[in-house]
């Protein structure tokens, strides 16, 4: 009987210590975290979804053989201007000296960049900032040949532009995916910053799918998507090649974020699937074929998620859709959340406005919406700036016009005749009909390309700029043979 009651009570104290024990460790200690260590908790958590299979970089990365591949295929590009290029300026406006040096007289004003040889057979893509207004564009290769280049076209809303140089056997770099970029990888730039031909940079994707609202002022339909990446890029480095390490291309740099002008870690280029398809266009209209969806679009942020009790932030908010637009058409509504077009999520304003530029007025997309907390699938044709389904063909000469007060017929040059001189604009002198630009040295088929340094772009611009003026005019242009010539007309 004794032993049973020493038995019990070592029973009842135990059961007395552990159940003191359970109450600290589940009730007063309520507050603590279930294990002791984070590192054991993350290889716990980490080990049941993934694997260790991510390559070591480091030592090992090697830049050699993308570097030979394509360093013989970007180019470099000078320019030749008669008065200080105001895109170039703009671009560039702290570089040292710029200023000073477009300013110096009587010296003929060039400035440089790069480009990068898409074909064996001399087309090479470019900024567009890199050729406006230039009246003379040179291609340098890199075993320092030189050509003439002829400007096929250029698209101020992406900043590219689509030169020609008469030549064959040329090497070329290949199109990449930029679609299937990660933050993180490795990249390379080739250009001519400072006029260092053929400088090579290494860095890595520091983001996609960036806007940085450097090309606002010239078009609202501007589409900024840049690839950003950390791999130096200075001034002269416009134009040139963003390759992967298998030296595809994957973007065109075309600008730096920088309070100097100069590198300061960050620049931006276009991203190889809108570069190809803003080429191709040029290629066969000598313009860009926009296509649009006619919605109004802003980002989905933590405030309007919770506004219109979303569940996660994705997606972009249509603000408006335009009456009549291919949106409407396809039933789009205000207050609809896009989730992605042809299956491809999109997530930002930038990357939606990229996707939709990469097609044409007629194509027809699939874009996934949330609208009341329901998925729906339309099916959207895409429209041009004027509402059209159709393609724009190629621009036309205006017809002759006779200005009586100049002694002269008028016309604006065609397409072709500006791709053969590289510029964008200007009015050829069809016939004279007064004897004073005769006496003057002006000769038929002369093309007026500016008059008191103004771009002429038409037959009314030279009217205007000869009746506005209260003396002499500097006139500039080419001749028949393609030389440039200046004279001074006296009213």
């Amino acid at each position: 009987m004794r032993n049973f009651s020493w038995f019990s009570v070592l029973i009842i104290a135990l059961a007395s210590s552990l159940g003191a024990l359970y109450i600290d460790r589940n009730l007063l200690r309520s507050t603590e975290l279930p294990y002791h260590s984070i590192a054991e908790r993350q290889t716990e958590v980490l080990g049941k979804y993934f694997t260790d299979s991510l390559p070591a970089f480091g030592a090992n990365v090697n830049f050699v053989a993308a570097s030979q591949r394509v360093r013989n295929s970007v180019v470099y590009i000078r320019t030749q201007y008669t008065s200080t290029p105001k895109n170039l300026k703009k671009y560039h406006q702290q570089t040292p000296d710029f200023d000073d040096y477009f300013s110096r007289p009587g010296q003929q004003k060039e400035a440089s960049g790069s480009g990068v040889i898409l074909t064996d057979d001399g087309y090479i893509a470019t900024n567009n900032h890199v050729v406006e207004d230039a009246s003379l564009v040179e291609v340098i290769l890199h075993n320092k040949q030189t050509y003439k280049a002829r400007v096929i076209g250029t698209d101020p809303t992406t900043d590219l532009a689509l030169l020609k140089i008469e030549a064959t056997s040329l090497p070329f770099i290949k199109y990449g995916d930029s679609d299937r970029l990660q933050v993180g990888e490795w990249v390379l730039a080739i250009g001519n910053p400072f006029d260092l031909t053929s400088t090579i940079t290494a860095g890595i994707i520091s983001g996609k799918g960036r806007s940085i609202n450097i090309l606002r002022e010239k078009s609202n339909l501007a589409i900024e998507s840049f690839i950003q990446t950390d791999a130096a890029v200075n001034p002269g480095n416009s134009g040139g090649a963003l390759v992967n390490l298998k030296g595809e291309l994957i973007g065109i740099n075309t600008a730096i974020a920088s309070p100097t002008g100069s590198y300061s870690g960050y620049s931006f280029a276009v991203p190889s699937d809108l570069v190809k398809k803003v080429i191709d266009d040029l290629l066969e209209f000598g313009r860009v074929q926009r296509a649009l969806l006619g919605v109004s679009i802003s980002e989905v942020n933590a405030e309007l998620a919770q506004s219109l009790n979303l569940d996660k932030i994705e997606g972009v908010y249509v603000r408006s859709v335009g009456k009549g637009s291919a949106g409407q058409l396809a039933k789009i509504e205000k207050g609809d959340i896009i989730l992605s077009i042809n299956d491809k999520i999109v997530s930002s304003v930038p990357e939606l406005q990229e996707i939709v530029g990469r097609f044409r007025p007629g194509n027809e997309i699939k874009i996934k919406i949330l609208r009341s907390g329901n998925i729906l699938e339309k099916t959207a044709k895409l429209q041009s700036e004027k509402g059209t389904t159709g393609i724009s063909k190629k621009e036309a000469a205006n017809p002759e016009i006779e200005i009586p007060s100049l002694g002269a017929i008028f016309s604006t040059i065609a397409p072709e005749k500006k791709n053969e001189l590289g510029i964008q604009s200007g009015v050829e002198v069809v016939r004279i009909t007064d004897k004073r630009l005769l006496e003057m040295g002006l000769e038929e088929g002369f093309v007026i390309h500016k008059m008191d340094k103004q771009l002429v772009k038409s037959p009314a611009d030279v009217a205007r700029i000869y009746e506005s003026s209260n003396g002499g005019i500097l006139i500039e242009g080419f001749t028949a043979e393609g030389e440039v010539r200046y004279f001074a007309l006296v009213r």
